[in-house]
Protein backbone atom coordinates (compact mmCIF):
# COMPACT_ATOMS: atom_id res chain seq x y z
CA UNK A 1 0.00 0.00 0.00
CA UNK A 2 1.23 3.29 -0.97
CA UNK A 3 1.29 6.41 1.59
CA UNK A 4 -0.29 9.57 0.45
CA UNK A 5 1.84 12.53 1.11
CA UNK A 6 -1.05 14.48 1.18
CA UNK A 7 -5.03 14.44 2.31
CA UNK A 8 -6.68 15.47 -1.21
CA UNK A 9 -7.33 13.17 -3.59
CA UNK A 10 -8.56 13.29 -7.21
CA UNK A 11 -9.73 10.50 -9.42
CA UNK A 12 -8.27 10.99 -13.27
CA UNK A 13 -11.61 11.26 -14.47
CA UNK A 14 -12.09 14.13 -11.75
CA UNK A 15 -9.24 15.97 -13.43
CA UNK A 16 -11.26 16.51 -16.64
CA UNK A 17 -11.99 19.84 -14.92
CA UNK A 18 -8.43 20.47 -13.35
CA UNK A 19 -9.73 23.93 -11.90
CA UNK A 20 -12.55 22.45 -10.01
CA UNK A 21 -10.12 20.18 -8.47
CA UNK A 22 -7.28 22.88 -7.62
CA UNK A 23 -10.58 24.75 -6.18
CA UNK A 24 -11.33 21.98 -3.86
CA UNK A 25 -7.96 21.26 -2.90
CA UNK A 26 -7.66 25.04 -1.22
CA UNK A 27 -3.69 25.39 -2.65
CA UNK A 28 -2.48 21.56 -1.20
CA UNK A 29 -1.47 19.26 -3.48
CA UNK A 30 -3.53 16.76 -4.83
CA UNK A 31 -2.92 12.90 -4.86
CA UNK A 32 -3.87 11.62 -8.33
CA UNK A 33 -5.87 8.12 -8.44
CA UNK A 34 -6.18 5.44 -11.43
CA UNK A 35 -7.96 2.40 -10.68
CA UNK A 36 -7.24 3.10 -6.53
CA UNK A 37 -3.49 3.33 -7.26
CA UNK A 38 -1.36 6.34 -7.04
CA UNK A 39 -0.24 7.57 -10.63
CA UNK A 40 1.07 11.29 -9.38
CA UNK A 41 0.31 14.89 -7.69
CA UNK A 42 -0.98 17.23 -9.35
CA UNK A 43 0.46 20.39 -7.39
CA UNK A 44 -1.07 24.27 -7.71
CA UNK A 45 1.00 27.49 -8.02
CA UNK A 46 0.51 28.39 -4.49
CA UNK A 47 1.59 25.20 -2.83
CA UNK A 48 5.22 25.46 -4.69
CA UNK A 49 7.76 27.97 -2.91
CA UNK A 50 8.35 31.69 -4.51
CA UNK A 51 12.49 31.38 -5.41
CA UNK A 52 12.80 34.41 -2.87
CA UNK A 53 11.31 32.38 0.16
CA UNK A 54 14.12 30.16 0.73
CA UNK A 55 18.23 30.56 1.53
CA UNK A 56 21.31 28.58 2.02
CA UNK A 57 22.10 27.35 5.42
CA UNK A 58 25.46 29.02 6.80
CA UNK A 59 27.95 26.62 7.87
CA UNK A 60 27.39 27.83 11.35
CA UNK A 61 23.60 26.62 11.19
CA UNK A 62 24.53 23.71 9.72
CA UNK A 63 27.44 22.63 12.33
CA UNK A 64 24.66 23.51 14.99
CA UNK A 65 22.13 21.48 13.39
CA UNK A 66 24.51 18.63 13.79
CA UNK A 67 25.65 19.06 16.91
CA UNK A 68 22.20 19.26 18.00
CA UNK A 69 20.88 16.12 16.51
CA UNK A 70 23.79 14.19 17.18
CA UNK A 71 22.91 12.19 20.09
CA UNK A 72 19.90 11.08 18.13
CA UNK A 73 21.95 9.97 15.02
CA UNK A 74 24.96 8.68 17.07
CA UNK A 75 24.08 4.60 17.26
CA UNK A 76 23.27 5.13 13.21
CA UNK A 77 26.85 6.26 12.76
CA UNK A 78 27.94 3.36 15.53
CA UNK A 79 26.49 0.69 13.78
CA UNK A 80 27.94 2.18 10.15
CA UNK A 81 31.03 1.61 11.58
CA UNK A 82 31.48 -1.69 12.23
CA UNK A 83 30.14 -2.60 8.70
Amino acid sequence: MTRLLTTEIATMTEMREPQKVLDRARGRPVAVMKNSRLVGYFVPAEAVATPGEHRVATMEEVLAHLQETRAEVQPVLDYLRDK
